[in-house]
């Protein structure tokens, strides 16, 4: 029987994209395996992924007549009502195959006891980076030092081994609230990775040293053993027709690329937050006249605020998609930026805009995907976190990496004035002052990770590693 691996992501698309990549890997280094990505009934939507030569897809059905979408179900609930059939599946495959390995992301944790049902080794694939990490490991550590949720902890520092210090308040959305039901979901996730039989990073040694060789000897986990750690990626979308964490196209080649090519090169600064980063109207504005301000040629994705008009940037759907930017931006914005700058209505291909020759700069929610294409390809960042661990992710970018400048931002809502977005920009743009030191550390974790990819590259290696585990079974 032909030696299997199963790879079963949550149904987010930015993690089905960066699993789906993981299986393509595994095919082009490993192919003495054969790789089945299992995708969760609520990933449909999510994801245009089709099965091909080399990697089998197969899509749970619902094992429930179709409901309302509930306002706070999470990515664990979508994983948790798909638990029986992905018993059936992943049963069936180990009668016709030689099962080896299971690998899932955090958000689909559900499988964890499934597999444990069935005696399958399970991994756990961690789309972000190791400092992300590192606070994920010790959160059972740091759930029983306090009985206080985060939330109420305010600007009070969060001490976690290797890391500099951090806010409370800045911990991952899904840890700041005890009495939340996700934040229950955290804590059973995270105990049950460290009790994998190891987690697949998505990242490199050269980006992420000091930090990887904390967790490895065992800082995060101070109450028991850590599991294997494999620093494999950092891994982005192979074809360059996707956005990142953003959604996903297929078409010809966009208008704003033809714009690009008409910049200077390394003159245009990026602007794109997701698929799920949204601003109030008044932030827009201000945005707007900051970019206006700074006199620095702009890319910018903007999408249309939430309805309730709250003045806090924050995800989730809304129904205000077709109205025109104009409304949600400064009077004569449009027509007076006209010559050095370019607003798109909610999408663009930001991984061919990030490897124009024409950016020089990209501002970024602080998604790792977007960090990553970032590093990829060189473009130095200014961090703007909205949600989720981004705000982990702007410390591993500003304190740790120096690969992004900060943003001062001001009360719970983290507004970011007109003054200091132009200040950024304009020094990020200019290579003045810090953003000079940024753009040289870029530069050289672009080769850091050229150099990890490639063969005999620390990923590789690591690459590997993990896979003479499964072919010892």
């Amino acid at each position: 029987m032909r030696e299997t691996i199963v790879l079963y992501p949550s149904p987010l698309r930015g993690h089905i994209v960066s699993m789906f990549e993981l299986g393509r890997l595994l095919r082009k280094r490993h192919p003495r395996f054969s790789i089945i990505i299992i995708l969760s009934s609520g990933s449909f939507a999510a994801a245009p992924i089709a099965s091909s030569s080399s990697i089998t897809v197969l899509h749970l059905s619902s094992s429930a007549a179709p409901a309302a979408a509930q306002p706070d179900q999470t990515p664990f609930d979508l994983a948790r009502q798909d638990t029986s059939n992905l018993r059936l599946a992943l049963a069936a495959i180990a009668a016709a195959a030689d099962l080896r390995a299971l690998i899932i992301d955090f958000f689909s944790d559900a499988a964890f006891p499934v597999a444990a049902a069935l005696g399958i080794p399970t991994y756990y694939y961690f789309t972000s980076g190791a400092f992300a990490l590192a606070v994920f490991l010790h959160f059972p550590t740091l759930h029983g030092s306090t009985s206080k949720s985060f939330k109420d902890l305010g600007d009070e520092t969060v001490n976690i081994p290797g890391l500099p210090p951090i806010k409370a308040w800045d911990m991952p959305g899904g840890m700041l609230n005890r009495g939340c039901r996700i934040y229950g979901y955290f804590l059973d996730a995270c105990r049950n990775m460290i009790s994998s039989s190891g987690i697949i990073v998505n990242t490199c040694e050269s980006l992420e040293t000091r930090i990887i060789s904390a967790i490895k000897e065992g800082s995060s986990v101070p109450d028991g053993p850590t599991p294997p750690i494999f620093a494999v990626g950092p891994l982005v979308e192979s074809k360059v027709d996707g956005d990142g964490d953003g959604g996903h196209k297929r078409e010809r080649r966009h208008e704003c690329l033809s714009w690009l090519d008409s910049q200077p090169s390394r003159s245009v600064v990026f602007l794109c937050f997701g698929s799920e980063g949204r601003f109030s109207a008044m932030q827009l504005k201000e945005m707007a006249s900051g970019l206006e301000r700074s006199g620095v040629r702009f890319l910018w994705v903007v999408r249309p605020p939430p309805q309730d008009a709250s003045a806090k940037s924050m995800s989730g759907s809304n129904d205000d998609e077709d109205a025109s930017l104009e409304k949600f931006l400064p009077e004569g914005f449009l027509e007076r930026t006209r010559e050095r700058g370019m607003v798109l209505k909610s999408w663009a291909p930001q991984m061919q805009v990030l490897s124009h020759g024409s950016v020089g700069g990209f501002v970024t929610h602080c998604g790792w995907n977007s960090i990553i294409e970032a590093v990829h390809a060189g473009v130095p960042m200014v961090a703007w976190p909205l949600y989720s661990e981004q705000k982990v992710n702007r410390a591993f970018l500003v304190e740790e990496a120096a690969l992004a400048l900060p943003l001062s931002m001001s009360g719970e809502d983290g507004f970011v004035s007109v003054d200091e977005l132009a200040k950024q920009v304009t020094e990020l743009m200019t290579g003045s002052g810090e953003g000079k030191v940024v753009r040289e550390r870029v530069s050289a974790a672009r080769d850091g990770v050229v150099e990890a990819l490639s063969d005999g590259g620390s990923s590789q290696v690591s690459l590997a590693a993990v896979a003479e585990l499964w072919k010892r079974g």
